[in-house]
């Protein structure tokens, strides 16, 4: 009998033995078939706590698929290109970037063209498709549609209808003992008195080297106006040349009343100015006896997929997860930055930010920055002429025509 009780409970023990075993063999099973994902992402400094945020979230969300170990590392946009042209295979997997560094990058090989195009295409701004896109194929996914300029203004000093053109604003703010700030030592900015009058800069067929005629002689508007009309600004003592960091100084100071800048400045202008916080497209000035709409050159920031990535899959998604409606929405309600998707584009909350709002109105008069890199230098120094009253004396034909020599300068 004793015998017979030890091997009934002998029999149980091993059973719960083996089933120990099996549970244990069967845990790992699952473990291992549940792969491990490692992802490198760049972005800017600024974006570091969004962007940990909406990894956490991507990681979350498909917590159950992957094991997933992602690094968000500090690169500058700016720089991606270098950064990640310099070893592809090194470089991150998903990364922020300009869109004016689109084509070199596709060029290089760092991007495959997107799979799912049409859909990304339908859920995006046209001007963020086209920004995002190598002749008519989509190359990156569009993140923001914010990177332009528009006109802020203080309507203590400065009326809605004034701010419609320069003339008026100038007066207004000379009016006031005050200045409207614009930044000619920039050829991003000086694009604006160019850019609606038929005068043409642009990428060759090359990619790399530019044309210009803003040196043009003949025409409705020659080049020679658009110069004779910024010697006119540059003379009114309602006119400041600086920086972009000295005109957020001097709206802080009260010094100046209006300005040209974009929605980086936005929260720091509205805490300064308030309920009187204006912005609008940017005004028309006078040239050559007309108002001709000042242009801006317009850019988006844009998501990357490695076509060196060990999980291109997993990148894929990662990509689209940062960039869908509810992460733009969370992009604009922490970091004020214009989204490229349009259904959050469209929204209210986007509508009524004075700052969204202007730069999306000056959209229609704005235009891809597509040049080379020996565009800057001459046009700054052209400027900085005409800003300063043109102090050599040298004829101002003879400036236009060495600018846009060597603008175009191969």
């Amino acid at each position: 009998m004793k015998k017979k009780i030890y091997r009934f409970f002998l029999g149980i023990l091993c059973t719960i033995s083996l089933a120990g075993c099996r549970s244990d063999k069967d845990t790992d099973s699952k473990t291992q078939q549940i792969p491990k994902v490692e992802l490198v992402v760049w972005g800017s400094e600024e974006d570091t706590e969004l962007m940990n945020q909406i990894i956490q979230s991507f990681k979350t969300e498909y917590r159950s698929e992957a094991d997933f170990q992602i690094t968000f590392e500090v690169q500058g946009e700016s720089q991606c290109k270098d950064a990640l042209i310099g070893g592809l295979e090194e470089g991150a997997d998903v990364f922020t970037f300009a869109d004016d560094q689109l084509h070199a990058l596709a060029a290089a090989g760092a991007l495959d063209p997107i799979e799912d195009a049409e859909e990304i295409k339908a859920r995006n701004l046209p001007g963020t498709v086209e920004a995002a896109s190598v002749n008519d194929t989509l190359y990156a996914y569009p993140l923001t549609a914010d990177n332009g300029y528009f006109l802020y203004y203080n309507k203590q000093y400065i009326s809605d209808e004034q701010a419609k053109t320069l003339d008026g604003i100038l007066q207004a703010a000379a009016a006031g003992n005050r200045l409207f700030s614009m930044d000619w030592s920039s050829a991003w900015y000086v694009y604006s008195f160019f850019g609606n009058t038929g005068l043409e800069v642009g990428l060759n067929d090359d990619g790399i080297t530019n044309y210009c005629t803003w040196n043009k002689t003949e025409g409705e508007i020659r080049g020679i106006d658009v110069a004779q009309s910024m010697l006119r600004i540059a003379g009114s003592p309602g006119f400041s040349n600086r920086t972009d960091e000295a005109f957020l100084d001097g709206v802080k100071n009260g010094s100046v009343a209006a300005g040209v800048s974009g929605v980086w400045n936005a929260v720091e202008i509205m805490e300064a100015w308030g309920e009187n916080t204006g912005a609008a497209r940017l005004p028309t000035y006078t040239c050559n006896g007309s108002q001709v709409q000042m242009a801006s050159f317009s850019g988006c920031k844009l998501i990357g997929v490695n076509a060196y990535s060990e999980h291109p899959e997993w990148a894929v998604r990662l990509a689209e997860w940062i960039t869908n409606e509810e992460n733009q929405q969370l992009r604009f309600e922490v970091r004020g930055q214009g989204p490229s998707n349009i259904a959050v584009a469209d929204s209210n909350e986007i509508q009524q930010f004075p700052a969204i709002a202007a730069l999306l109105e000056q959209s229609e008069f704005s235009h891809l920055q597509r040049v080379g890199g020996k565009f800057w230098d001459p046009v700054t120094k052209f400027a900085e002429s005409m800003a300063a009253g043109n102090p050599s004396g040298q004829d101002i034909q003879e400036q236009l025509d060495e600018m846009a020599e060597n603008v175009s300068a191969r």
